[in-house]
């Protein structure tokens, strides 16, 4: 492709662009923060989100929208509850038939509604996918291999982002269950954070197994009640996202797990983040998406307790540990 917009300069957005040029193409890297941009052209690197990574003379970086004009696809890589802002945003320079790739993981509050519907309302006529899976921004930057996978309605379109994201460090495949890879990378961000609990109560790895192991059942249940495919929590967006969102020191929603467990409140923990945590306001939609669709979610009831009712991690804790007997 002649040229790619990437809108979201935060580390995510910024690692994507550098894989796209490392593959040739000519990106164009958005950001909404303008305060940063100064300073991305001097160092040609994002000292703010993602340090220490020389950003290639193949990325254009702007807070001009009208730059990404004519990109022959776009990533939208911004927080989902910011998305539908963002999309309406670039609706008028965004064409008819243009491929759009939904790299953020949320549910968005208001609506419950995925990235992808966000983007269908938003942009009109166009191909959509969505990139999700085990990608943690720092260590693919350095070029550690990792793997994703894209999915679309349209496998074709599929298979285009397939084509010009993938290299022999970062492998991606291909999928169409798009409810379910957004579901995956959307509510592992929930678990995480009562994974961080667990490591911050220091409970022990026993514990953060069953609280992994239980959160892909709940993750599966609310899947399957959308009409995703039950093997998708098995993949790469499923069980391999929710490994390393729970395992690794690099995520921001197992950091804000242990902080509570520390005994901070979770205003003071977000006011000190300079990314945003975005198994915080999914919490929040899950518990919500749950209700509504009647699906049993006791882990993310449980963290809602604790995000945003005050409840005790220990107290929380112990409410999943007592409840009533049942199968597998």
């Amino acid at each position: 492709m002649n040229k790619i917009g990437v809108i979201g300069a935060g580390a995510w957005g910024t690692t994507l662009s550098i894989l796209l040029a490392q593959n040739g193409h000519e990106v164009v890297l958005w950001s909404f923060e303008k305060e940063i941009i100064p300073d991305m052209l001097e160092y040609r690197e994002n000292r703010k989100y993602l340090p220490g990574f020389q950003l290639s003379s193949k990325i254009e970086i702007t807070t001009d929208d009208a730059k990404l004009e004519n990109s022959d696809c776009y990533f939208f890589v911004v927080p989902t509850q910011f998305l539908r802002m963002t999309a309406k945003r670039f609706s008028k320079i965004i064409g008819k038939g243009k491929i759009i790739v939904s790299a953020g993981k949320g549910v968005e509050k208001e609506t419950l509604k995925l990235p992808l519907n966000i983007l269908e309302d938003e942009i009109k006529e166009c191909d959509y996918c969505v990139l999700s899976g085990p990608n943690l921004s720092s260590e693919i930057a350095k070029g550690l291999p990792a793997a994703a996978t894209v999915a679309s309605k349209n496998l074709d379109a599929a298979k285009t982002i397939q084509a010009i994201i993938m290299h022999d460090r970062f492998r991606v495949y291909t999928n169409v269950d798009v409810i379910g890879v957004q579901l995956g990378g959307a509510l592992k961000n929930v678990i995480a954070i009562a994974a961080g609990i667990c490591d911050g109560l220091k409970l022990g790895d026993n514990a953060k197994s069953a609280m992994i192991v239980r959160g892909i059942a709940e993750i599966s249940r609310i899947g399957q009640a959308m009409g995703a495919r039950p093997e998708t929590f098995a993949g790469l967006s499923g069980i391999g996202d929710l490994i390393t969102t729970c395992e690794s020191k690099l995520s921001r929603n197992h950091f804000v797990g242990e902080e509570i467990a520390a005994g901070k409140k979770l205003h003071d923990i977000q006011k000190e983040m300079k990314d945003i945590a975005e198994g915080v306001p999914t919490t929040a939609a899950a518990k919500e998406l749950g209700k509504k669709l009647k699906v049993s979610m006791p882990i993310t009831e449980e963290v809602h307790k604790v995000l945003f009712e005050g409840k005790d991690p220990y107290a929380a804790v112990s409410a999943l540990m007592t409840r009533s007997a049942t199968s597998e």
